[in-house]
């Protein structure tokens, strides 16, 4: 009898840590992302020294750098980056990473510091220099091409980055693109080249800016 008693306040003990030590995790949690949310570096620190794990995903699948790039939350993305144990290419859920969002956002210098710390530039399917073509600037392209990245990319669909650039990105990167080596003649799988894709964009400028660029090629 007194065994079964013992197993049975022995139960009870691991039950009620468990559960308390399931309120503290939630709590830390919550104070985490939301000092993610207000840029609140200093609470980020100090949880993080706390042994928080700075790969933890939000309740979206999202690693807090990822998050912090997005929205310009700088002071969080500097305590992120200077941790030891950060898993710098960790994708979100739908296999976005830092470098990623730093080279669609145009942020030259963390995408330099996001590579020193071993960030993939060329990735299968969707690539940084992919996204510096949708929305980044020539600063951050040149980052990209500097360690390595791939000038010929495609996306899954079979776009190049110049085509990418000519429909939704920026013309000095469009040019850029083609002055390192990007051949605006290429097709993807629906027959349309950069300059096609810059005059469906309504981009006629750019189009004609290309075209003179493939002349001289």
């Amino acid at each position: 009898m007194k065994s079964m008693m013992k197993k049975v306040l022995q139960f009870i003990v691991f039950v009620a840590f468990y559960f308390f030590a399931s309120l503290a995790h939630a709590d830390i949690y919550q104070r985490f992302f939301t000092a993610v949310g207000l840029d609140d570096g200093k609470t980020v620190s100090a949880l993080l020294a706390r042994g928080f794990d700075p790969n933890t995903p939000n309740e979206r699948g999202e690693p807090p750098l990822i998050t912090a790039l997005r929205d310009g939350h700088f002071e969080v993305a500097e305590a992120l980056i200077k941790h030891a144990d950060l898993k710098v290419d960790q994708p979100n859920v739908s296999n976005e990473t830092a470098l990623m969002m730093a080279s669609l956002r145009g942020l030259s210098d963390w995408a330099q510091r996001l590579i020193g710390r071993g960030a993939a530039v060329n990735r299968p399917g969707w690539s940084p220099i992919l996204y510096v073509a949708s929305g980044g600037d020539v600063a951050t392209l040149k980052v990209l091409l500097k360690a390595g990245a791939d000038v010929h990319a495609r996306n899954p669909a079979g776009s190049t980055a110049i085509i990418m650039a000519a429909r939704f990105g920026r013309e000095d990167v469009a040019l850029a693109l083609v002055a390192a080596g990007a051949d605006p003649r290429q097709r993807n799988p629906g027959g349309q080249d950069a300059m096609a894709a810059a005059r469906w964009a309504g981009r006629e400028s750019l189009a004609e800016a290309l075209e003179k660029k493939r002349g001289g090629s």
